[in-house]
């Protein structure tokens, strides 16, 4: 048994017959296989394109910073809470933002606080508020937030937040 690995007539035999079984094997294994993962991805992008639309629809703003040229917007307390306010469903009347003046920080950069009040809120529409300014705007931090529930209301809350914006 161990002449025959030493046989060359071995290798002249098995090397074409293995060449020949490469085209066979792509035809109906791998090409079936590539067509079955391809049409899987299309289902998965057409589906995956309802969340894409559903995103840009409630943010257009995400395609504006596609140049890298164009600096980002700059930030300023009262727009960005009033924007997120109106996406998270609470009137210009239950909410106000004091904030003060740029200074600079320990860390060597600027940075400005806030406060900002929530007035007859949902935990829900509190918690979506802030998830989405703190997502909106990553230098965004909040320090504290203080919930008093209003007397004899199930779910409505006066919510008060401190916060910081590194520039």
């Amino acid at each position: 048994m161990k002449d025959i690995y030493k046989n060359p007539m071995l290798y002249y035999i098995l090397a074409p017959c293995l060449v020949a079984l490469w085209p066979l094997l792509v035809w109906a294994v791998y090409l079936p296989a590539a067509e079955s993962d391809l049409k899987d991805g299309m289902e998965g992008y057409e589906k995956v394109q309802v969340t894409i639309d559903a995103i840009l629809e409630l943010d257009p703003d995400r395609l504006e910073n596609d140049d890298p040229n164009k600096t980002a917007d700059k930030f300023d307390y009262a727009t960005a809470v009033s924007d997120i306010a109106r996406r998270c469903n609470i009137p210009a009347a239950n909410y106000t933002v004091s904030s003060k003046p740029i200074r600079p920080s320990s860390r060597g950069k600027k940075s400005q606080s806030a406060t900002v009040t929530l007035n007859d809120v949902n935990i829900a529409r509190f918690a979506n508020f802030l998830s989405t300014i703190q997502l909106r705007w990553a230098n965004l931090e909040c320090e504290s937030v203080s919930l008093t529930q209003k007397k004899g209301l199930v779910d409505v809350w006066k919510v008060d937040m401190n916060f910081k914006y590194y520039y």
